[in-house]
């Protein structure tokens, strides 16, 4: 690890910095994976009636495994058999973790040294602030993962062991500890999590796993490290004040809400009310699982979904979204210009202005291509049952990796199916990245235009 870590003289990584463009190769990175897993899902052995399945719902599943979405086109446990799962499983948690954290660990089994061009790729794909550390943060991101989804899928094993069997029960607790922990939201059975929708253990292990997995890998480390609230970096206060707050504000609101409806709430017990209120607040936050029918919610409460697809998980971490820190950044803005301050501050840090305007372009873009991407559905899916709530609740749970549907999904056409999987790989990579890799910077520029007023508002 010493070795791995040596400073690189400034000249060679100049040198060797300008002969790549990480956000590019990460995009072919996932795209090749995404192209192998559609052949291994096209195959006749993955599909549980020996024949293929095409290889546009291949590409379809594939690219929602990669992008850890959960969007399916077909039902995967009456379609695949035990091969076509496990190919989905790895995807999923190669897609979750990034390919390049398994990258890394390939090079160390086989002692090939972690050189400028390799680090600049994993800072760009884990989200890492500088290239000092990457290696060993790599690490700990495949080590935490491991030991958290072994924790999960051991005490889901054993709820289900007695009514699957423990080999089954052992596959079942691998599959969705690994499903959960990624926020891709598969599952193996046809109505997601229905059955369990008051199950304690379940909604506990099911929802800790994505909720950690939601929250970055930098924040679990720090958490680790400090375990002090004042020690704490500014991101990691951010991250977890975010999350607690929409966690609280979704399952109270959601609760509230769907009490008033009796398809949904109407048959359950007050405890199963609780659970499920608990479960679908969490969930949003780019999970994909579901305790209660979707379809059978409010109208209020399905946009309510949709404004936490929206926002997902952190930086950083396997959940999509523009990221609840992006979101934080926007509200504390808008809170410094109703008070008529010239700093946007949080936790007496003061914010800088370049973190201010790209967390705005984030958003700007992210709503961009849902708004796309549901005008573009209104018009090829235009023959279907479903209205415009439905479209774009499909819309943004495609950009923020979600894998919620209201039924659309399994009725898409082929051009349906092509925009959501661009969806689903923008959403996966980032706003930012997308534009990063299409456009060249432009040199610096050192001298500034006149300034000048405009009227706001």
């Amino acid at each position: 690890m010493a070795g791995n870590e040596a400073s690189i003289p400034l000249a060679d990584a100049h040198k060797q910095s300008k002969k790549i463009s990480a956000p590019r190769i990460i995009i072919l990175g996932f795209a090749v994976l995404i192209v192998v897993g559609m052949i291994l899902l096209a195959l006749p052995v993955s599909s549980v009636s020996g024949n293929s399945i095409g290889w546009i719902d291949a590409l379809f599943i594939s690219t929602s495994a990669v992008c850890v979405t959960g969007l399916s086109v077909v039902d995967v446990p009456s379609t695949f058999t035990t091969f076509g799962e496990l190919v989905i499983l790895v995807l999923v948690q190669i897609g979750g973790l990034g390919f390049m954290v398994f990258g890394v660990l390939f090079a160390i089994v086989i002692g090939k040294k972690i050189g400028l061009r390799e680090r600049l790729l994993i800072q760009q794909s884990i989200n890492s602030n500088s290239t000092q550390g990457v290696v060993r943060l790599a690490i700990n991101i495949f080590l935490i993962a491991l030991i958290i989804e072994s924790m999960a899928a051991f005490v889901l094993a054993l709820r289900w062991s007695g009514e699957y069997g423990t080999a089954r029960a052992i596959y079942y607790g691998i599959f969705h500890a690994i499903s959960a922990f990624n926020n891709a939201g598969f599952s193996l059975w046809s109505d997601s999590l229905m059955q369990y929708v008051g199950d304690p253990t379940v909604n506990i292990v099911i929802t800790l796993l994505f909720i950690f997995g939601g929250l970055g890998f930098t924040v679990i480390l720090d958490i680790l490290k400090k375990r002090n609230w004042k020690d704490l970096s500014l991101h990691s206060k951010i991250v977890l004040t975010t999350n607690a707050v929409l966690i609280t504000a979704g399952t109270f609101l959601i609760l509230c809400m769907e009490l008033l409806n009796p398809e949904t709430f109407g048959p359950l017990a007050w405890q199963e009310r609780l659970w499920a209120s608990y479960f679908q607040g969490v969930v949003t936050r780019t999970a994909g699982f579901n305790s209660i029918d979707l379809t059978a919610m409010l109208p209020t409460s399905q946009l309510l979904m949709i404004i936490l697809m929206f926002i997902g998980g952190s930086s950083g971490s396997t959940a999509g979204g523009i990221k609840t820190n992006t979101f934080a950044v926007l509200i504390m803005t808008v809170y410094a210009i109703i008070r008529g301050r010239e700093d946007v501050e949080i936790y007496k840090r003061r914010l800088a202005t370049d973190f201010i305007l790209r967390a705005l372009a984030v958003i700007i873009i992210s709503l961009g291509v849902v708004l796309v991407c549901a005008i573009i559905l209104t018009i090829t899916e235009r023959h279907t049952d479903h209205d415009f709530m439905d479209i774009l609740f499909e819309a943004t749970s495609a950009f923020g990796t979600v894998g919620m549907t209201l039924g659309l999904t399994g009725k898409l056409t082929f051009a349906g199916k092509l925009v959501i999987i661009a969806t689903m790989f923008i959403g996966r990579l980032g706003p930012l990245t997308m534009a990063y890799a299409m456009t060249r910077s432009s040199k610096k520029q050192y001298y500034r235009y006149p300034e000048e007023k405009l009227m706001i508002g």
